[in-house]
């Protein structure tokens, strides 16, 4: 299975690609799209949609794993957020890839074994999950591949209930 996370964000789109065979895991490449800020709106959210589709593309994904819009305090920056996430799914749609999104509490607790882990936590254990020397960065790869992984804990378990129900 080759997951893409994402970690998304109008200025910095974290992304990280894993490949799971059986227990093995592997951290196959990571990094952020990085947008100007003197570009406008529409511009940058280009960027991001062809790069991320370059993604699936260049790694024949098999899922995209996505962090669940967080709004927290600023509602601004969340609506910035929300349509770098837009493209993301817009780019999956188009190829067909499935989606899913993950709130920031889940990815903790998937990786970290708590939904209150901090991000020099979540680091760490990526780290130590996908056999790295040290934490990805920026924290904005880290947190990509983290999603990533929490989709490639999931996706057992959803493939076992739907041979169940069907």
């Amino acid at each position: 299975m080759i997951v893409l996370g994402i970690d998304p964000g109008i200025a910095n789109t974290g992304y990280g690609v894993v490949t799971s065979s059986g227990s093995r895991l592997q951290g196959v490449e990571f990094g952020v799209i990085e947008t100007p800020a003197s570009a406008p709106a529409e511009a940058r959210l280009a960027e991001i949609h062809a790069d991320v589709g370059e993604l699936m593309r260049r790694f024949d994904v098999d899922a995209v794993a996505v962090e669940d819009l967080y709004f927290g305090a600023n509602v601004v920056s969340a609506m910035a957020v929300g349509q770098a996430r837009g493209v993301v799914l817009l780019a999956a749609g188009q190829r067909g890839v499935p989606v899913r999104a993950y709130t920031p509490q889940q990815v903790k607790a998937a990786v970290c074994g708590t939904g209150r882990a901090d991000k020099q936590q979540v680091g760490r254990m990526v780290a130590r999950l996908l056999g790295l020397s040290s934490a990805p960065r920026p924290d904005h790869a880290a947190d990509a591949l983290a999603v990533a992984l929490c989709e490639v804990n999931r996706a057992p378990l959803a493939g076992a209930i739907v041979e169940a129900t069907a």
